[in-house]
Parts: C-alpha cells; sequence; structure tokens
C-alpha cells in the first residue's frame, strides 16, 4: 500500500491555514519568488522560460514525464470513504464550487465526452467518483461545495463524507481546487482552501473558465486571478501552485497533466 507523501511534498503543496483577521495583500513579489518549485528542484535555482508551465506559476522539474492519457475508466461512485476503492493507487481530487467546471475539466482532461456526467444544473455530482486513468491513477469528482440550493441534510452529508474522504484516503496525491476566473473571489473558495490547509492536504488551484467574462460580475479572468492570488499570497510559506485552463478552448490541459506527473512520479518513486 502507498502511504503519504513524504514531507518535501506535503510542505510544497500545503499552505499555512489562513488568519481569522482580516486577509493581508501581497502588494509586490517578485517573478522568482512567486513561483512553485516542484520537487527536486532547488529555490535557488536559475529558472529558464522554457521550464515553466504556460499560464501558471510551475516550475517543470525532474519528476515530469509522460503526462498522457491514454486509457480512462470509470470505476465507481462511493457515498462514503469508507466504499471507495482499494487504496492502491495514487490519486488526485477535483473539487470545487458546484457548477465551477470539474466534469468539464475531467473530460477535458481524458479527451473523451461525458467521461464525467456534465450539467447546468448544479450539484450534478453527489458521490465520489473514480476514473481509473491508464490503468495506474485515479482522477476522482467530488461533489460541489457552496449550492445554496441543495438541501440541508445534503449540504450536511457533503461536509461529513467528503471531508472524511480528504482525512482518510492514504492514497491522494493532492487536490486540485478548482476556482472560476470569470468571477471574482468568493470567499467560500478561500474557506475551502483555509481548511485544507489547516488539514495538511496539499493543493493545487486551479483556475477555470479563462476565455470568459461574464457581463456585470467585474473583472476580466486575468484580473480575478490577480486579485485571488494577492489575497491569498501572504498566507502561504511557499508560492502554491496554480495553473489557468479553459475546457472549451483546451487552454491549460497539457500543462495540468504534466504538473501531475511529477507530483505523482515523486510520490511514487518516494512511497516505494
Amino acid at each position: 500500500m502507498l502511504l503519504r507523501p513524504r514531507p518535501f511534498l506535503l510542505q510544497a503543496l500545503t499552505p499555512l491555514p489562513f488568519s481569522r483577521g482580516p486577509l493581508a495583500v501581497r502588494r509586490t513579489l517578485s517573478a522568482h519568488a512567486a513561483l512553485f518549485f516542484p520537487p527536486g528542484i532547488d529555490r535557488d535555482a536559475a529558472v529558464a522560460a522554457e521550464m515553466l508551465i504556460p499560464g501558471s506559476n510551475i516550475v517543470v522539474g525532474p519528476y515530469a514525464g509522460d503526462a498522457r492519457v491514454k486509457e480512462a475508466e470509470f470505476i465507481g461512485c462511493s457515498a462514503h470513504a469508507r466504499d471507495c476503492p482499494k487504496d492502491d493507487r495514487p490519486e488526485f481530487a477535483v473539487l470545487g464550487r458546484s457548477n465551477v467546471g470539474k466534469s468539464s475539466l475531467i473530460n477535458t482532461l481524458t479527451r473523451r465526452k461525458e467521461v464525467a456526467l456534465t450539467s447546468k444544473k448544479p450539484g450534478k455530482t453527489q458521490t465520489i467518483n473514480h476514473h481509473l486513468i491508464n490503468k495506474s491513477w485515479y482522477l476522482v469528482d467530488l461533489p460541489g461545495y457552496g449550492f445554496a440550493a441543495a438541501s440541508k441534510t445534503a449540504r450536511t452529508d457533503w461536509s461529513s463524507f467528503t471531508k472524511g474522504y480528504f482525512l482518510n484516503r492514504d492514497t491522494l496525491v493532492g487536490v486540485l481546487l478548482l476556482v472560476d476566473a470569470s468571477v471574482p473571489t468568493q470567499q467560500i473558495d478561500l474557506d475551502c482552501a483555509n481548511w485544507l490547509g489547516r488539514n495538511n492536504v496539499g493543493l493545487t488551484f486551479v483556475f477555470t473558465k479563462c476565455d470568459k467574462v461574464k457581463k456585470g460580475k467585474g473583472g476580466r479572468p486575468d484580473e480575478n486571478i490577480k486579485v485571488f492570488l494577492e489575497n491569498i499570497g501572504s498566507l502561504y510559506p511557499k508560492p502554491p501552485p496554480w495553473i489557468m485552463t479553459s475546457s472549451t478552448t483546451g487552454l491549460g490541459r497539457d500543462g495540468l497533466l504534466l504538473h501531475m506527473s511529477q507530483l505523482r512520479n515523486y510520490w511514487d518513486n518516494e512511497a516505494t
């Protein structure tokens, strides 16, 4: 059985707990200091432009490998963490607000239609859904949070079984926390990142809908991302990894898969 990731990976991916007071804003940040350095790269090392994943702050390191998705198979859905498939493969959990584009991202990464069901109605995903990639690792589609129209019972169920998954899943490499870049920063996204950080769960911010501009909701995607990063920036001991994506244009697909490959390969190397 694979073990929890070594401290280096947790330190690289896990934020400091959010403060309970006003959010501090990092006004100035050098380009080098803002980069995410994966396992295997010294933070003081010089970084060439070709070492950066486009549309992200992620440096490509020595653990990056074959990132192609050759097979994708839906394994099953689980109502509780204890019902999930056997802990024998590394996995990435896809998390975010309802209708942020979790299922669309999974379909984009796998380049297969309806590997994960999509819907314009928030709250389509109600279970923990495991998708086996290349017979070697899992993408896990989790229920969205923050759907106001859901019943109180449904929201309570989400809290109990999803948090149980994060705290008890030994093969969880990290969480892909999806943030809608077409709207201003949402407190609920900061709260979710806060909870993950306090519980030592590694994460990568995946900004979705980077091709969209919503009228009347303020800001272009790049402006919204800048404000979001400013709001969380001073709360991290090291910059968290982030990447811009679009399920419509395919922006960020290959880069995100490459980032996941280096974390996964580091995990495999350290756990064996």
